[in-house]
């Protein structure tokens, strides 16, 4: 099998052409959200005028922070629409192929790697095999038009990559990978490996498929265990890959879909309506700086072995030890390596009445948690990995945005506590004011009237602006301009009622990091589950608790300041309802079935890989046997191994000649090693 990186030859046109005023972007995204950070600080700083210099330098600290985060979504969210109201890849600013999928010709070996620890076996296999056989329902054309097409099977190969700790759960998991293989014989080659410990978690799990396999393939690309993609986007993924060899990884935009639940039903319409405009702003800016997101993901196998390889962090968790949150940091380090990183938004952004095959074949999706509780234990998990990120922000030879990815992960959980810090103070001000019997207003009325409507005008844009986009181009995926506007005034009402839920949550996840209180990395809750009300209230009740002392003070001591902060404690005070009651498939069904409303462009436009998934789902035997002799099938050996390197690297030296060449053709380096590596981890 020939390799892509040395068929590529050197017609200039192969190589990733250029980002257009890639500089003159940054350069304009930096100088509107700066600007409108110092106007909305020069307002502040008259709207606390009055007020002690300690008070007044603290407020206006924490408003800067704000201020200065909500900028730079709104910023974003106006490039996103713009780019895709114009129908252009926000990369190129070309007008988005918007070709049929169709066999290529390939010149690669491809491995799709799905590492799994424990996960409910139906979903994950009928998910996998949906993946598989959509990917099958294409062939390679030859560059002979007398020859047959080849098939698929030369030049793609399934990795289940099994952390799995328990016995009978994996015996349960070889059952399922033992029939998957036996149903797909012949026509795709599944391999399965489990590892007798799960060292490194998902990312140690990942280098070790690389060190014993990865000299075979020249991509890999990475799913999660909910993760479903079409055949024509993982052909598409390939094929950009090839034409470009100096791109390292491309990142799309993977969209929930399958939940029942009320919260559910929420989360996927918010995702499918403004995650294609708002990841399109950032691919924007990005360029070829993108962040990896851990999954629906395909990466260039030697550019990831030879630049990727995590260190672990000096310390004790929960900010030293392991990595947790690897896809960031290896992003960061192919980036480094010289390599382009980007996100592709061309195969979710195009979903037009004119444009079939965009819903209908190039899919990239995902399941989510179904509830608020289990929503925010995943949080949790990604809240400690993000906070890992600030130790790397010196780290040498890092990209300016690639330090910038650290930041803004961390801070997407700090902004809560910021956010938290801010209310405290404002309280405290209106009740001392209250106390003092102070008969000059502490605050000028109308200015800071004025100031929080354009705060909360910057807060709601995007979301009206995908809604805008949405009315425009693809009303039909949402059942219609009248239900779209309905749903999307709902999805804001919903968002405004859980924003004090989750940053009550991160605000105290924050503190028990900043203890030393770690948490293990554990499988995540992936089906439905409706909540009990002595769970909720366990877990909500401190919520509601507090939000009634805080709106019985407020209208205690200042009427006016209650009205304003209504949102802040009305979501605490209904806490435990909406929780509970967002759990619920009841509620769920009434609102999508009956009335109509949150519909996505998964449920209205019926892409065929949800319809195979949900086939492969309702026909799965939970225990699968073969008639002939009642026992599971056997599980089919993986492939003979070829070591080679990781090595791991340094966030405290770099060398810049380690760079990957920047010419048309990339030679292919040694990656071999006589035998396998003895550790995975070694010093930061």
């Amino acid at each position: 099998m020939p390799n892509a990186d040395n068929n590529t030859n050197n017609n200039t046109n192969n190589i990733m052409p250029s980002i257009p005023w890639l500089k003159t972007r940054r350069a304009f995204l930096a100088i509107m959200v700066l600007g409108s950070s110092v106007a909305g600080c020069i307002a502040m700083n008259r709207v606390v005028a009055s007020l002690s210099m300690g008070w007044k330098i603290t407020m206006l600290v924490l408003f800067a922070l704000t201020f200065t985060w909500i900028a730079l979504a709104f910023w974003g969210a106006v490039c996103g629409f713009v780019v895709c109201a114009l129908r252009r890849d926000p990369l190129s600013l070309r007008k988005v192929d918007r070709e049929a999928p169709s066999a290529r010709l390939l010149v690669s070996r491809t491995a799709i790697v799905m590492p799994i620890f424990a996960e409910p076996p139906i979903p994950t296999f009928a998910g996998l095999e949906a993946t598989c056989r959509s990917l099958l329902s294409y062939a390679i054309d030859n560059d002979d038009p007398q020859e047959a097409a080849r098939p698929i099977s030369e030049h793609f190969e399934v990795f289940i990559l099994s952390d799995t700790q328990d016995t009978a759960i994996a015996e349960l998991e070889e059952a399922h990978v033992g029939a998957l293989q036996h149903r797909l014989a012949g026509k795709l080659a599944i391999h399965y490996r489990r590892r007798p410990n799960n060292n490194g978690r998902k990312a140690g799990n990942i280098a070790e498929f690389c060190r014993r396999w990865g000299r075979n393939y020249d991509y890999m690309i990475v799913l999660d265990a909910d993760s479903l993609m079409s055949g024509a986007t993982l052909l598409r993924m390939v094929q950009r890959m090839q034409r470009q060899p100096t791109l390292g990884l491309i990142q799309t935009v993977p969209i929930p879909v399958g939940q029942k639940t009320l919260f559910g039903r929420f989360t996927q319409f918010a995702s499918a309506l403004y995650s294609p405009m708002l990841a399109a702003g950032q691919s924007f800016w990005q360029g070829d700086a993108a962040n990896y997101w851990g999954h629906n993901a395909i990466i260039r196998t030697r550019a990831f072995m030879d630049h990727a390889g995590l260190p672990t962090l000096p310390g004790k968790p929960p900010l030293g030890g392991e990595l947790l949150s690897h896809d960031f940091v290896e992003a960061a380090l192919l980036k480094r390596g010289g390599w382009q990183v980007i996100l592709d938004t061309t195969i979710t952004t195009a979903v037009s009445r004119h444009d079939p095959y965009a819903s209908a074949s190039h899919n990239s999706f995902e399941a989510m948690p179904s509830n608020l509780l289990d929503f925010a234990k995943r949080d949790r998990r990604w809240l400690q990995g993000n906070l890992q990120h600030l130790r790397l922000l010196g780290g040498a030879g890092l990209h300016p945005l690639s330090r910038l990815h650290f930041f803004y992960g961390a801070f997407a959980y700090l902004s809560s506590l910021v956010w938290l810090a801010l209310l405290v103070c404002a309280s405290v001000l209106v009740s001392y004011h209250a106390l003092s019997d102070a008969t000059a207003n502490a605050l000028p009325q109308p200015l800071s009237l004025g100031l929080l409507s354009i705060t909360l005008g910057m807060l709601l844009a995007p979301k009206l602006l995908g809604l805008l986009l949405a009315c425009w181009q693809t009303p039909h995926a949402y059942g219609g301009r009248v239900r779209l506007i309905i749903s999307t005034v709902m999805e804001m009402l919903f968002a405004a009622l859980l924003a004090p839920l989750m940053m009550a949550w991160h605000s105290l996840f924050i503190i028990n990091v900043l203890l030393g209180r770690s948490v293990d990395w554990q499988t995540q809750s992936r089906g439905e589950r409706s909540l009990t009300w002595r769970e909720t209230w366990q877990h909500t009740g401190w919520m509601t608790l507090s939000g009634l002392v805080w709106a019985g003070l407020m209208v205690t001591f200042s009427p006016m300041a209650f009205g304003w902060l209504t949102p802040a404690w009305l979501g605490l005070v209904s806490a435990a309802p909406l929780v509970k009651y967002s759990s619920s498939g009841t509620w769920g069904g009434v609102v999508s079935h009956r009335l109509g409303l949150i519909k996505t462009p998964s449920n209205c436009l019926k892409p065929p890989l949800l319809d195979d998934f949900a086939e492969l789902m309702n026909n799965s035997d939970p225990y699968p046997l073969d008639p002939a002799t009642q026992a599971p099938y056997p599980v089919q050996l993986p492939p003979a191994e070829r070591f080679g390197d990781m090595h791991c690297q340094s966030f405290q030296h770099f060398n810049p000649r380690l760079l990957a060449p920047s010419s048309p053709t990339l030679s292919s380096p040694k990656l071999s090693s006589t035998k396998p590596p003895t550790t995975y981890k070694e010093p930061y």
